[in-house]
């Protein structure tokens, strides 16, 4: 009897994995992509109760932080001072247009209320719905609301493996885990309704194409347009890389980590890079300049992706205040040279440690990152004239030279902006179907 059930499961599972794998894909409306891609930055939030040890969000378990201690720090996680307004215009003020949220990391704490999990903050002191109250607050200043949810989950007896031991679980049940991963999806979709979901955690052998399929085709029932990055399908099925993406992968963007994405006309795609060095909250962590953060931001839209520029609140629900001024500066920048930025695709020119352009209609936008000489030379654009030139900023007049195979434009002694002055280039055509080039002919 014994093995006539163990053959019957097994015939049952198979069964399974076959429909799963034969339902018709749906795939988000591509408009829908091309709006979230013209929005070109956002905001990543890594935190949860691991910012009480200000150590990284989920490696630090068991290796810098005692599992006993990390798997209980969310009966300590009492963030008063959290402000999910004050997130919300920080993230206004810088410009950005949408913000995404680690609904649950790898710890398997959820930010908000599940039915489907006990590990979740209304088992913190806090007892608030952080995730619902972060949505309202992004829809109050015209941000689109966007979630992170990991694939693994590491406090999931169900789950294949619970790093950082590597070796399987022998009590897991992937099955059971993929069911409650869609009730809790669900919960996430009906009750908040993301714009995105940024899924993360995809590595593990065990976590299948069948299970992504699975997934990925609930989640399209519920909300045929949001969007997916390529981090719900298995690597493999991805091309083998975050930045990576194939014509088959269940996904709308790819996602490279920790650096600019290489310029790529071919798909969607959106560099998730960290305000400091760690992404969750780090006593006196090193953070970048506001000449790094701008430049990192025009060669991504340069590159022709977005970028996901990631905060780590504190421990009390606060955005460090260097963090948030320096978010403002950017915001600065960019209310006099969004229009570089926003809206635009990557090129014509490929950029580099110099340059970067951005293209928008008829205009090359170049975006100079240094003086290098009294002027500067680039390649003219096959069958296309220049026919004005012009400072973005205040939009003074540039006297320039244009000739077959070159365009020479004379600089000032001192660029306008240290961090990024945008020149203009008025051609007489439109340049969006341009074919990538170098900046040199």
């Amino acid at each position: 009897m014994r093995k006539y059930t163990c053959f019957l499961t097994l015939v049952l599972m198979c069964v399974s994995c076959l429909i799963a794998a034969q339902t018709p894909v749906i795939r988000t409306d591509k408009k829908v992509v091309e709006g979230f891609m013209d929005k070109r930055f956002g905001m990543f939030i890594h935190w949860g109760p691991v910012s009480l040890r200000g150590t990284e969000i989920g490696w630090s378990r068991g290796t810098s932080v005692a599992y006993s201690d990390y798997d209980n720090l969310y009966k300590e996680f009492n963030p008063v001072l959290f402000d999910a307004d004050k997130w919300a215009k920080t993230a206004k003020d810088a410009g950005m247009k949408y913000l995404t949220i680690t609904s649950k990391h790898h710890d398997g704490f959820c930010l908000w209320p599940t039915a489907y999990s006990k590990h979740n903050i209304m088992n913190s002191p806090y007892k608030k719905d952080i995730v619902g109250e972060l949505a309202k607050a992004c829809k109050k200043y015209g941000l689109k609301f966007c979630i992170y949810f990991t694939v693994a989950d590491w406090h999931d007896p169900d789950y294949a493996i619970l790093y950082p031991v590597a070796e399987p679980n022998k009590s897991a049940n992937m099955d059971r885990f993929v069911s409650r991963m869609k009730n809790e999806l669900k919960e996430l979709i009906q009750n908040y309704k993301p714009y995105m979901l940024w899924f993360d955690a995809n590595w593990d052998k065990e976590w299948t194409r069948e299970h992504s399929t699975e997934v990925y085709n609930a989640i399209k029932k519920l909300d045929p347009n949001v969007i997916i990055n390529n981090r719900l399908d298995t690597r493999e099925a991805s091309g083998g890389s975050h930045k990576e993406m194939l014509a088959s992968t269940l996904a709308d963007f790819a996602t490279p980590e920790q650096e600019v994405g290489a310029m790529n006309m071919d798909y969607p795609w959106e560099s998730c890079i960290t305000i400091c060095q760690q992404w969750a909250w780090k006593p006196n962590d090193k953070m970048k300049s506001l000449k790094e953060c701008i430049q990192t931001l025009a060669s991504t839209a340069g590159g022709n992706g977005n970028l996901l520029f990631n905060v780590g609140p504190m421990m009390d629900g606060r955005i460090e205040a260097r963090q948030v001024d320096r978010l403002k500066e950017m915001g600065t920048w960019l209310n006099k040279n969004g229009a570089a930025i926003y809206g635009t695709k990557g090129g014509p020119y490929k950029p580099d440690s110099v340059m970067a352009a951005t293209r928008k209609g008829n205009k090359i936008y170049l975006h100079l990152f240094k003086k290098q000489g009294a002027e500067i030379s680039i390649a003219a654009v096959p069958g296309a004239k220049v026919m004005k030139a012009y400072f973005l900023n205040g939009a003074a007049p540039i006297t320039f030279k244009s000739e077959d195979t070159k365009i020479t434009i004379p600089l000032p002694s001192q660029l306008p902006d240290s961090n990024d002055t945008v020149i203009v280039l008025e051609m007489d055509k439109n340049m969006e179907a341009v074919p990538v080039m170098g900046f040199k002919s």
